[in-house]
C-alpha cells in the first residue's frame, strides 16, 4: 500500500540545519524549519544512510512554476494531495517537468518506443551520486531564509513536519519500504527565487528502482 498520508507543506522558509553526526539515529538529515498559518514545521530530508551501503542520488535544477499546475499557488499551509497528476502530487518517474520533458505530458508511462524517442531528443536529467555531505550541499543552495518553499511528503503523525520527503516508490522487495511503494507520492523541496521559478531539490536512494510499475514497485 502506499504512504498513509501525502501532500505538500506551502510556507516560508526559517532556516535550515543538518544533523549531528552519529547522533540522530540512523539517517543523515537536513533540516528545514518552515513558518505556515499552523506554526513553524521541521521537515527532515534524508541525505543517506549512515549505517549501510545505500547511497543517495539527487538531482537539482530550475523549473517554472507553471509546470506544476496549480499547487504552485497554493495558500500557505499544508495540503493533503490525491496521488493523480491532476492533483499536483510529483512522480520522478511519471512528471514531464521533472523527466525535463515539458512538452510532454502523460498519465501513464509511455511504451518503450516512446521513451527511446524522447530519450534521444531530450533526455531525462540524469541522477548525480555521492556521499551524504555531497547531497546537502547540492540542497542547501536554494535553502535561502524567507523564501518561499513546498515540501512534497508525509506529514508526521503527531506535531507539525513533514519527512518521506524523497523517492517513494521503487523500493525492492522483501525491504522495510517495500509496501510503502505508490505512484504519484514522491517528495521534494522546492523554493521560489526572486524571478518567479522554482528552484528544485529531488532525492532518491541507490536501492530505488528508475522504472516502476503501476503500484511503484519496481518495473
Amino acid at each position: 500500500m502506499p504512504l498513509d498520508d501525502y501532500g505538500v507543506l506551502s510556507g516560508t522558509l526559517h532556516r535550515h540545519f543538518r544533523d549531528q553526526p552519529d547522533t540522530q539515529g540512523r539517517w543523515f538529515h537536513v533540516n528545514l524549519e518552515v513558518d505556515a498559518p499552523a506554526g513553524r514545521y521541521r521537515c527532515a530530508v534524508d541525505v543517506d544512510s549512515k549505517q549501510s551501503s545505500t547511497g543517495v542520488q539527487w538531482k537539482a535544477f530550475t523549473l517554472d512554476a507553471s509546470a506544476l499546475g496549480p499547487v504552485a499557488a497554493l495558500a500557505p499551509g499544508y495540503h493533503d494531495l490525491a496521488r493523480t497528476p491532476e492533483s499536483g502530487a510529483l512522480d520522478f518517474v511519471r512528471h514531464p517537468a521533472l523527466l525535463n520533458r515539458s512538452g510532454c505530458v502523460f498519465v501513464r508511462r509511455p511504451p518503450a518506443w516512446l521513451r527511446a524517442i524522447l530519450d534521444r531528443l531530450n533526455p531525462p536529467r540524469p541522477w548525480i551520486s555521492g556521499s551524504n555531505l555531497d547531497a546537502a550541499q547540492a540542497l542547501e543552495p536554494i535553502l535561502v531564509p524567507g523564501r518561499a518553499i513546498m515540501v512534497f511528503g508525509e506529514p508526521f503523525n503527531q506535531g507539525l513536519g513533514m519527512h518521506n520527503i524523497h523517492q517513494n516508490q521503487g523500493d525492492p522487495y522483501g525491504s522495510q519500504w517495500w509496501q510503502e511503494n505508490g505512484i504519484w507520492q514522491d517528495g521534494a523541496t522546492l523554493t521560489r527565487r526572486g524571478d518567479g521559478r522554482l528552484d528544485v531539490f529531488l532525492s532518491k536512494f541507490t536501492t530505488q528502482a528508475d522504472r516502476t510499475d503501476d503500484d511503484g514497485h519496481p518495473a
